[in-house]
């Protein structure tokens, strides 16, 4: 398994090039060790990420009453990863891999036609461009990780391909569109179970002109206002009702070898100046149970606010920001007493910008079923870095 593991390393992180063309640099950049042909032709990035994580009592948000229960302190490498991207043969043909080593899964292998910025191409398996919080990098989320209603709501890694493209660009009517078909199993999901796929479709309009970037906190400090707003869509056939880095999974109340039809919608904004950031995100989804014909709707929604007080406060240390999370969840919409919600404060320090940080937060939850009603805090402290 070693000489496994090792092989694959090996074939991530030492591309090779054509032998007739010389490498006219390597360098550390914004997108970590890079290597370019002489010609330009061909060029490769090297990226090396590590996170390391203390909670208590527990890591992972709640998603059961019984998850109250933990009273364990947990120290962990929370993330351990390899990143390779680059072009070849034309300046239009790129490429992405991401390994984990943790788990010694290949979690993005993305082969990418980009001849225009109006149209573009690409098959493989990637974080499919459903919604902000789960496509934004979890190390460059503004709290430690992502909301409460991430895990019901994402549509995570899928296998398939997709159309892109950006229009009109710095105009009042400038928009991004994402459209995509997979097999909808999740990652490492190269079989359907049945004959349909899973479609997913995003649209996104930036009326200033200005696109707010795929990153948590205008650590930018933008001069000029950022303004986005987004919606998008999902249905698919699958035994899933969730999914996850592992790939497909199970939600609580439903059975994991069931057959599910599966409806999602969102609505999204997102907001950058001077230091000042803003993301919000409403999910809508029905799990219909094809066996039994029942229906259950979820909803969530979250708002998250950062700030570098340094704008506003004169000797506040520049690399310190603010952070604050509202997040709720219904797990059935037709209950009244049933409702999840999540409140975090995060704290970052920046050492070099999110490439090499600090994050700190309190969280607190309540959940609600029924009759029961439990609350919790929790406490957390990260170390993210990037090489």
């Amino acid at each position: 398994m070693f000489k496994i593991r090792t092989a694959l390393l090996l074939l991530l992180v030492l591309p090779v090039l054509p032998a007739d063309l010389v490498a006219q640099q390597a360098d550390r950049g914004s997108r970590g060790i890079f290597i370019e042909s002489a010609d330009g032709l061909w060029s490769t990035a090297l990226q090396f990420r590590l996170q390391f994580r203390i909670s208590n009592p527990y890591d992972s948000d709640p998603n059961d009453l019984g998850d109250f229960d933990t009273e364990t302190m947990n120290t962990a490498i929370r993330r351990a990863r390899f990143k390779v991207n680059g072009r070849g043969f034309q300046p239009w043909l790129a490429y992405y891999m991401e390994f984990d080593v943790g788990s010694a899964s290949l979690l993005n292998y993305e082969l990418k036609v980009e001849p225009s910025p109006q149209f573009n191409f690409k098959v493989g398996q990637w974080k499919a461009n459903y919604t902000r919080e789960r496509i934004v990098s979890s190390g460059r989320q503004l709290t430690v990780d992502r909301s409460l209603i991430n895990r019901p709501f994402t549509i995570d890694r899928q296998q398939g391909l997709s159309i892109y493209g950006h229009l009109a660009e710095g105009t009042a009517a400038d928009l991004n569109y994402w459209v995509s078909a997979f097999t909808g199993m999740g990652r490492a999901g190269t079989r359907n179970d049945d004959t349909d796929l899973m479609y997913m479709g995003r649209l996104q309009w930036s009326p200033l002109g200005n696109q707010v970037p795929f990153r948590s906190g205008d650590n930018a400090r933008s001069e000029e206002a950022q303004l986005s707003f987004a919606v998008g869509a999902n249905t698919n056939n699958s035994p899933c009702t969730r999914f996850s880095g592992s790939g497909c999974g199970t939600l609580e109340g439903y059975s994991s070898g069931g057959d599910y039809q599966v409806q999602q919608a969102m609505f999204e904004t997102a907001f950058h100046y001077r230091g000042f950031s803003w993301a919000q995100e409403y999910h809508w989804k029905k799990v219909r149970d094809n066996d039994t014909s029942n229906e259950t709707e979820l909803t969530g929604n979250y708002v998250m606010v950062g700030y570098f007080p340094s704008e506003l406060i004169e000797g506040v240390p520049e690399p310190l920001e603010l952070g604050f999370r509202w997040s709720e969840f219904r797990p059935d919409d037709s209950v009244d007493a049933s409702d999840w919600r999540e409140l975090t404060f995060a704290v970052n320090w920046f050492f070099a910008d999110h490439d090499n940080k600090i994050t700190a937060e309190y969280a607190l939850f309540r959940a609600q079923q029924t009759t029961f009603e439990r609350n919790d805090g929790r406490v957390r402290l990260q170390w993210d870095i990037q090489f």
